[in-house]
């Protein structure tokens, strides 16, 4: 199937590598990232928050605009071409603990610095209408060669993103986002426990009021 981004760039859906068989994917699905996405990683944690009833999150789906379908069999259809309606904006978002919790996913194969560039402005624009209405805001950040994950504050992504329009830095130094963020660990059930960074998060929130 052929999708196209509202640019005319063409969306490439194809894995970069054989698929593994099915015993090789679950063992390597069993200790936290090996061979796993951040997406995957994070997919698998909400799938165990919700089956556990400790929070309810899910990725934002994309929509898109079906321009081209097939129909080999009247009751199969085939979507042959399409094109995302508009730009997304965060990746996930849900409750947790009666708090609407926002938030992007990034990773990044540099292992001193997280570059801005992977940020679009509407997305920074979401979250800082979010966080307005007293949304828990952040970024997971996975650092795929360190092996490291961190869950930034959204405040901290702003200050760095509204630093570079003004000529700062287009990237920021490991060191700021281990300072400024709180470090989460890959685990087995759930794979990725951001769900402690984000009580942190909503703990720290109350002690500033």
């Amino acid at each position: 199937m052929k999708i196209n981004y509202p640019d005319g760039r063409t969306f490439n859906n194809k894995p970069s590598q054989s698929p593994l068989s099915e015993t090789s994917a679950k063992k390597k699905m069993i200790f936290g990232d090996r061979g796993m996405t951040l997406e995957e990683e994070i997919n698998e944690s909400n799938k165990y928050y919700r089956s556990h009833d400790i929070a309810v999150i899910y990725k934002k789906p994309t929509p898109i605009q079906i321009v081209k379908v097939d129909y080999p069999k009247r009751s199969k259809a085939v979507i042959r071409e399409a094109y995302f309606r508009h730009a997304s904006t965060t990746d996930y978002n849900g409750v947790y603990n009666g708090y609407y919790v926002d938030f992007e996913a990034k990773e990044t194969k540099n292992k001193n610095i997280f570059p801005l560039k992977n940020f679009h402005q509407h997305q920074i624009d979401h979250l800082k209408m979010c966080q307005k209405q007293g949304g828990i805001c952040f970024v997971i950040i996975k650092y795929v060669e360190l092996k490291r994950y961190f869950v930034t504050p959204a405040d901290e992504i702003f200050l760095h993103w509204d630093a570079q329009k003004n000529d700062g830095p287009k990237s920021i130094q490991l060191k700021d986002i281990v300072n400024s963020s709180i470090e989460v660990k890959s685990d087995y059930n759930p794979t990725l426990p951001y769900i402690n960074a984000v009580q942190q998060l909503i703990e720290s929130g109350k002690e500033k009021k």
